[in-house]
């Protein structure tokens, strides 16, 4: 389907991002109230990240703003700079220049296109990310639940604080988190056409306000601190990157926000690609999303990324082209410049229901149900990057599993190949189901038993070499060894090498080999070293078995040797070359 006009869809356009924008604004004011930073810097970053990135984006139907990754991270970078600094006003340049360079590296990102490599992140490491952070929100609301201030140190605090709730319970409190959850929940069984998050926004707040004792539910007040006029340009976070003590946490941090709001982008592009028939421009949403992350970082916004269930919302009311993103910020602008008083009197409660329901649904259940019925080593890791994002940090979660999940792809993939490359001798192949084109050539009695076929099935690689070379140690005495790398499509330096020592081996015992089937990049490896040309002369390379077993049946001279048309080569020869 082709990327629609925004002048042949503005009704729909319209209705899309009116809808999309009113389900950001309590989204946006609950992910700000959960940093140091306050509701506003949710909502001035859902305004710049929204319109900036719909219109610099590559995915029509984005809405962008702050997400749930996104602010569990925000908040750290907001915490530890404080700590390492002094008060929020102190630590503010360093931490508006970390979310700068966030904007900085994705755009750097785009540019080089590294967008199409997060279909290689494993899910396992997907999946415990994202249920660490769920859990990391739900727990982090347990004292606002409550009615009470949330300990300091996130979720690895409120558990050591949790003790202490005894003695904070307020059950009005309570009751405004429980209807908010209820209403959030009931609400689509009724209509989907108005948000839960919305509806109970607007039914609890009156309902705090106006029926129960004053002061019984905490609200946002004068901490939201929500102003009636555009944001002041924040000038000051350039000074964030002369701090040269920080620097090094401004940089961490900010590859951190970077890596984390692509992989949220990117994959609710996917998203929306298939709710809308259509194909996103990775490296221009990277783009966009870096661009509206140094704006927001400009007004004092928290970073975000492209939101999924306002995206979904988006698609679902109309919305099809760029002009529904920049609707749904121009309606938060707007919110902000005409009714930014009233949001200081939401309640405290309505928010942490609010995002309690937020982390329950960005748990990946569906990868949590399945833990038994997936390799112990893929529960294994998506368990213990859930375990480290909890009690840990994100990024050390994300860099674990990484490493996990690689060493453990290594090494399927070297049991992979090793299981499926075979040994055997022509006498042999019938039996072992052989190849197509070495039933007939099993007959010939004069070779069967000088000949050894082995085929390698899989890239030679690093996680594959230690067991190939004890396979070939380990092969019977023979003349001829025939390897088959036709299944071979790459090989790397360290299974080149492994390769250049087993024919070695093989050649002091005094063993021929020939080689069939190899394709461009492991025959220009070969080359490279000089192995071809060196211990395997060019003549023992062919393109075909066929061809080999035709050479080898007129090549045999009369004492029974391989008669081949270049001297044998020294392995130090070899190298030199």
């Amino acid at each position: 389907m082709a990327q629609p006009n925004f002048l042949t869809n503005i009704r729909g356009d319209l209705f899309g991002g009116l809808t999309a924008g009113i389900v950001a604004l309590p989204l946006a004011l609950a992910f700000g109230e959960q940093t140091a930073l306050g509701a506003i810097a949710g909502l001035y970053g859902a305004i710049a990240i929204g319109i900036i990135a719909a219109i610099a984006g590559g995915t029509p139907t984005q809405i962008s703003g702050p997400t749930a990754p996104m602010t569990v991270v925000s908040a750290v970078v907001i915490v530890t700079a404080i700590e390492r600094i002094g008060s929020v006003g102190e630590a503010l340049p360093v931490i508006l220049a970390t979310f700068f360079v966030a904007g900085i590296i994705q755009v750097g990102m785009g540019l080089v296109g590294l967008g199409k490599y997060v279909r290689y992140i494993p899910y396992p490491v997907v999946s415990g990310f994202m249920s660490g952070i769920g859990v990391i929100i739900v727990v982090t609301q347990l004292f606002p639940f409550v009615g009470a201030d949330a300990p300091a140190g996130g979720a690895l605090g409120t558990i050591k604080a949790v003790r202490g709730l005894d003695d904070t319970l307020n059950v009005y409190s309570i009751g405004v988190a429980l209807a908010t959850i209820g209403l959030i929940y009931l609400t689509p069984r009724v209509t989907k056409a108005v948000p839960g998050a919305l509806v109970a926004l607007l039914v609890l707040t009156p309902v705090v306000l106006f029926l129960l004792p004053e002061g019984a539910v905490g609200l946002l007040g004068s901490e939201a601190e929500i102003p009636s006029g555009l944001p002041s340009l924040q000038i000051n976070l350039f000074a964030g990157f002369t701090d040269l003590g920080n620097l090094g946490f401004v940089l961490q941090y900010g590859a951190t926000l970077a890596a984390l709001g692509a992989i949220d982008s990117l994959l609710t592009s996917v998203v929306a690609d298939n709710i809308t028939r259509t194909k996103h421009d990775s490296r221009r949403e990277l783009i966009g999303q870096g661009i509206g992350n140094m704006g927001a970082a400009l007004i004092g916004g928290l970073p975000g990324a492209g939101a999924t269930v306002r995206t979904v919302v988006n698609a679902n009311a109309g919305g099809l082209t760029r002009l529904s993103g920049v609707i749904a910020g121009l309606l938060l602008l707007a919110i902000l410049l005409g009714l930014g008083n009233l949001v200081g009197y939401i309640p405290n409660a309505v928010l942490a229901g609010i995002l309690i329901t937020v982390g329950v649904g960005i748990i990946d259940y569906k990868g949590l149900r399945h833990l038994t019925k997936v390799s112990k080593a893929d529960g294994a890791v998506l368990l213990i990057v859930l375990a480290l994002t909890v009690f840990v940090d994100l990024l050390t979660a994300v860099g674990v599993g990484m490493v996990m999940a690689s060493l453990l792809f290594m090494k399927r993939q070297g049991d992979l190949v090793e299981s499926d490359s075979g040994s055997r001798s022509l006498a042999q192949v019938l039996a072992e189901a052989p190849w197509e084109d070495e039933k007939v050539l099993a007959t010939d009695s004069a070779l069967n038993d000088r000949v050894f076929v082995k085929h390698l099935d899989g890239p030679l690689f690093f996680g594959f070499a230690a067991s190939f070379r004890e396979m070939v140690k380990a092969l019977p005495e023979v003349d001829i060894v025939i390897i088959r790398m036709a299944l071979v499509p790459y090989v790397d330096q360290t299974g080149l090498y492994a390769l250049e020592d087993a024919i070695f081996d093989l050649k002091q015992r005094g063993v021929a080999v020939l080689l069939t089937g190899l394709k461009m990049q492991p025959r220009d490896m070969l080359e490279g070293i000089g192995l071809i040309g060196g211990l395997v002369p060019r003549d023992h390379v062919f393109a075909e078995f066929r061809e080999a077993f035709d050479y080898l049946s007129t090549h045999i001279d009369s004492g029974g040797n391989l008669m081949t048309l270049s001297d044998e080569v020294s392995r130090v020869e070899v190298r030199e070359a």
